[in-house]
């Protein structure tokens, strides 16, 4: 399950600590490996049910990275620890971002991709929690460089955040307008965003801001979706349109 709160308590200091990642599931392609995509699950979950929504998909082309996020006290949970991407405090527009711990598992799931083949082309998608994190690796790929600094080494060419919503939005479109290159990256990534309407953990409403966000930053091939009754799960129906648009937007086809 996860929450709708994507910011860092006062007094934290997980992400200081050395945190490792738990179990890594891959999907294998089923037919030519055209596309890499690593898929991060929601908090407290794992890596085994990424693979489980995947596996059945009709994306033969598709080679599937599913990763299981750190155990860590949780701040909204009373200090808990369950699997999570980054910690999480109470939902606030200018309360602190866990960026430490954004930055690691972004660099983590850049890792994942970088010994990939030249010629396969690599995205990032998730859920809820993992959604933020595939969003916040899309605003990483535009400015070239982590939060920390430190240079983004992926080529992304796609970008799926289901239920989710973008940490640290407020400032984007500040720190990608003040670099003509980051504009660019920005202009050439596709990413869709999809939420439903009914969403009681992540409100909808963030997930429209997020979209808002991306796009006043220049990210110019976003594409929301909304599903009437939706709530805080994935449905057939959804997945049937991310099916659809990473086959378009990666222009995969056939099956040896």
């Amino acid at each position: 399950m996860s929450y709708p709160h994507y910011h860092m308590g006062s007094g934290s200091r997980t992400a200081s600590r050395s945190l490792e990642f738990g179990k890594t599931h891959v999907v294998r392609p089923k037919g030519k490996h055209q596309a890499t995509i690593v898929w991060l699950h929601g908090l407290g979950d794992n890596g085994l049910s990424s693979y489980q929504l995947l596996e059945s998909l009709p994306l033969p082309n598709i080679k599937w990275i599913c990763p299981t996020a750190p155990s860590r006290p949780v701040t909204i949970l009373g200090g808990f620890s369950c699997t999570a991407w980054f910690d999480m405090g109470e939902l606030s527009e200018d309360g602190p971002v866990d960026w430490e711990s954004l930055d690691a598992s972004a660099s983590h799931i850049a890792n994942l991709l970088s010994t990939e083949p030249a010629d396969v082309k690599v995205g990032i998608g998730g859920f809820s929690m993992g959604a933020a994190v595939a969003q916040y690796s899309a605003t990483c790929f535009a400015m070239g460089r982590y939060g920390n600094g430190i240079p983004y080494p992926v080529n992304l060419r796609a970008v799926v955040g289901l239920s989710g919503r973008l940490p640290g939005s407020r400032s984007l479109r500040n720190k990608i307008e003040v670099s003509h290159e980051a504009r660019r990256r920005a202009a050439l990534l596709p990413v869709l965003l999809s939420h439903g309407i009914s969403d009681d953990v992540v409100l909808y409403k963030y997930g429209e801001k997020s979209a808002q966000s991306l796009s006043s930053a220049g990210f110019r091939y976003i594409t929301f979706k909304s599903y009437d009754g939706l709530g805080h799960y994935t449905v057939p129906r959804e997945m049937d349109e991310v099916s659809n648009w990473l086959s378009s937007r990666l222009g995969l086809g056939g099956s040896t």
